[in-house]
């Protein structure tokens, strides 16, 4: 039987906040463990960005993240912001690029970011175990003192603090699984419902039979879904598939979106088209579709045309005012409701996760529960698209670390104090 080991920290996933919180958490002095399952490392990291890792927005704020408590994010994101990991990635002479809006790419690869971690780690000199699964997490307390247990197929090991960082459903064929929210029910937290976000949506097969000739189609819209405090609104390309809707407007708006709601989509949000074609009826004796050509694809003119029930060769100034009227409310206002989203398999993250109402915004930490902590993606926290969720992998990492640092860094103090005052 393989002897126990003693960790001041163990950490489960070796995902983008699991090793950033390793590395930090082992540079500020604490012996720290890092576990995953996985055979490869980040796979998540890897793929992300076409391969060149989207790894941070330039704008990140508060604003740009979803959740039952809004202003949970607020903290980590003030004391770990896209410039401070931009000067890691200086340190390690990384080369990047801005896209669109504010979107931080890798000039090379991805890899470049999973290898910046692995050596920030091996500066803590953290401890690897990988592949290694973790069978089961058991708490005691005792003399004021409390350790978690986990039995591992690397033996047993014993910690003061366990950091789960295990992220959500998303992706499962690179091994996401639902672990982090059952060890978070087994200590007694609320896991708000996990559900697909940033991701393509399905409508029903005799809705979309007029447009399923058009995947591959791209255009800029507004799409909007939700009311009130729920409600979303992006300019974003939008892309046909066969079976739906996908492109940064629809994965965006996913997240925003709930089973049974419409979404609203502005096909030409930068024009006033009524105008235009009561403007074109005066002036033109050009066809319908041809007309709408000039604010979209000709192919999607001629799609849409046809599903209004005009004639093909319809001329615009053919058609009375009241046609013409909610012909154009319908192309700033198309509104579909879709019968579902491509799921857990194109899902890029998670919306919904461990209750942050239970944790510390400040050090992740569970209240009810010493030591027990909680970041990235397996929190109730959602990031849009465009580098916000790695912010916050970073971002919620760094806290945690920090505040382990200065939790046993005290305790060792005191102990060290009670020990004087003894002799």
């Amino acid at each position: 039987m393989r002897a126990m080991e003693k960790f001041d920290v163990a950490i489960v996933g070796a995902g983008a906040a699991g090793l950033m919180c390793a590395a930090v958490a082992g540079q500020l002095g604490l012996r720290v463990v890092l576990i995953d399952h996985a055979t490869r490392l980040a796979e998540k990291i890897r793929i992300s960005g076409g391969g060149r890792c989207n790894f941070t927005n330039i704008n990140a704020g508060p604003a740009n993240y979803l959740s039952e408590n809004p202003r949970f994010c607020r903290s980590a994101l003030a004391r770990y912001t896209p410039r401070d990991f931009l000067d890691l990635l200086k340190r390690h002479r990384i080369a990047w690029h801005e896209k669109h809006r504010g979107q931080l790419f890798c000039d090379e690869s991805a890899e470049d970011i999973i290898e910046m971690l692995r050596n920030e780690c091996a500066v803590g000199h953290v401890h690897w175990r990988m592949p290694c699964a973790v069978h089961t997490v058991a708490y005691t307390e005792a003399g004021g003192a409390h350790r978690y247990h986990l039995t591992t197929d690397a033996g047993h090991i014993a910690t003061k603090r366990l950091v789960i960082a295990t992220g959500g459903l998303s992706i499962p064929k690179i091994g996401a699984t639902d672990w982090g929210y059952r060890i978070a029910r087994q200590f007694g937290l609320e896991v708000i419902e996990p559900r697909p976000a940033l991701v393509p949506l399905m409508f029903d097969a005799s809705t979309w039979a007029p447009f399923a000739g058009l995947s591959g189609l791209s255009l800029e819209v507004e799409v909007s879904t939700g009311k009130g405090k729920e409600a979303g609104s992006f300019v974003e390309d939008l892309l046909f598939t066969h079976r739906g809707l996908s492109g940064p407007a629809i994965l965006q708006i996913s997240s925003f979106w709930t089973p049974g709601q419409p979404i609203t989509l502005d096909l030409a949000p930068t024009s006033d088209i009524e105008a235009a074609l009561f403007e074109a009826k005066a002036t033109s004796k050009r066809q319908l579709a041809n007309l709408l050509a000039q604010w979209v694809p000709a192919r999607l003119a001629d799609a849409w045309v046809a599903n209004s029930g005009l004639s093909p060769q319809a001329r615009v100034q053919e058609l009375p005012d009241k046609a013409l009227r909610s012909l154009a409310q319908a192309f700033s206002g198309w509104t579909l409701k879709p019968c579902g989203s491509e799921g857990w398999r194109k899902a890029e993250v998670t919306r919904g996760g461990v209750d942050t109402r239970a944790l510390s915004s400040t050090t992740m930490e569970t209240r009810a529960q010493p030591g027990l902590h909680f970041v990235g993606e397996v929190v109730d926290v959602t990031g849009w698209l465009g580098g916000y969720n790695f912010q916050w992998a970073w971002a919620s990492a760094v806290a945690c670390a920090r505040a382990m640092s200065e939790s046993i860094s005290e305790s060792v103090n005191a102990g060290r104090a009670g020990e004087d005052a003894l002799s």
